[in-house]
């Protein structure tokens, strides 16, 4: 017999989220590992709230919806706010009932933007990886350190001397009229931008496109190649070997060495030296253009030093990731802080995209 093509509506729904969700689904991993997380820097966050006042977006529900935007790519907080009004996927996740109500997309980020003070970024990052079965796979004596250009939220054109006035739009071309660049000298000396004075004019290597940017830093344990440290600064040549330096110093303070991988880049003599002052052996590949190296025969001997460039690879799936899936490509924020937030968040998810698969691998 043929099936009717009519709805039927109800008077009554009976949905279960808890249901309606599969077992194996791998979002039941990951949901896991993050209340556990949330419980363990509640007291953080509790901290950023007033005890009197209207009741805001409980901050749990707006970590997790915030997850989800950068797990399926969800590039603003319009889209996420109507995703969540259809998708019952998402609000078990996030821990919407059926009925209830969803933000308005302004009251979202408004809210979003009180997290920034507190920090929780690192904290909810630190806050996964301290889990007892997370620790068990991570190494303590092995570690990877690289850099990755953050495009600003920033148009060239913003781009301007800091002693001009800018002048008010004329003609018909509106505010985004032609600009002519050729034969203009700009450096980060004489102009900065209007949009985000906090980026800054930069590119990665030679016969590269110069971008207004900051840089995203990340340090990767060895083992199950886990972001363990993740911030953003702007923009310079010597960024980061300083953000290596600030981010393995933390864990060189014990009577067992360890080692830190890097590419080339990092192949400077005060950079090396400061690693060894620490107790840290530079697995830093050999720069040969032109230059002596910093790392001598103290360090390539070594069987070790031949694994790790294998290994370092590894971090640079993680930075594809969270610029192709998690939005950071080209960030959606201005200033460092908000943008260093969100590179930092969106470490912490690129983590919990991978734990799932290595805790079945490692029972």
């Amino acid at each position: 017999m043929r099936g009717g093509d009519a709805r039927c509506g109800a008077l009554f729904s009976y949905v279960d989220l808890e249901a309606r969700v599969g077992k194996r689904h791998p979002l039941r991993a990951i949901r896991q590992l993050v209340n556990e997380a949330l419980a363990a820097i509640e007291k953080e966050i509790s901290a950023l709230y007033s005890a009197t006042g209207r009741p805001s977006i409980p901050p749990e529900k707006l970590l997790r919806a915030m997850l989800l935007q950068a797990f399926y790519s969800i590039r603003s907080e319009r889209q996420l706010m109507e995703r969540l009004e259809f998708d019952l996927l998402f609000r078990w996740f996030v821990g919407l009932g059926v009925d209830d109500a969803v933000w308005d997309h302004s009251t979202f980020s408004k809210n979003r933007d009180r997290l920034l003070s507190g920090d929780i970024a690192v904290k909810f990052l630190n806050a996964i990886l301290e889990q007892p079965r997370v620790k068990r796979l991570s190494s303590t004596d092995h570690f990877s350190v690289d850099g990755t250009l953050i495009q600003a939220w920033a148009s060239m054109k913003s781009f301007k001397p800091k002693d001009a006035a800018d002048p008010p739009p004329s003609g018909g071309g509106g505010r985004n009229k032609e600009a002519e660049f050729h034969g203009e000298k700009r450096s980060n000396e004489t102009h900065e931008s209007t949009t985000d004075p906090e980026a800054r004019l930069y590119r990665k290597g030679s016969g590269k496109e110069a971008k207004l940017c900051f840089i995203g830093h990340a340090l990767m344990e060895n083992r199950s190649a886990l972001f363990v440290g993740a911030c953003l600064t702007q923009a310079d040549g010597h960024a980061e070997r300083i953000a290596a330096l600030h981010m393995i110093e933390p864990r060189a303070d014990r009577p067992r060495t360890i080692t830190l991988e890097a590419d080339k880049a990092y192949d400077a003599e005060d950079f090396i030296n400061e690693l060894r002052s620490m107790k840290v052996t530079p697995h830093v590949a050999q720069n040969s253009n032109g230059r002596a190296s910093a790392i001598d025969g103290r360090t390539t001997q070594h069987a070790g030093y031949a694994i790790s460039p294998r290994i370092r690879k590894k971090i640079e799936e993680g930075f594809g990731w969270t610029k192709t899936i998690g939005g950071q490509e080209k960030t959606r924020f201005k200033g460092r802080e908000r943008v260093g937030w969100a590179f930092t968040f969106t470490a912490a998810a690129y983590n919990l995209v991978r734990l799932p698969k290595l805790l079945v691998e490692a029972a």
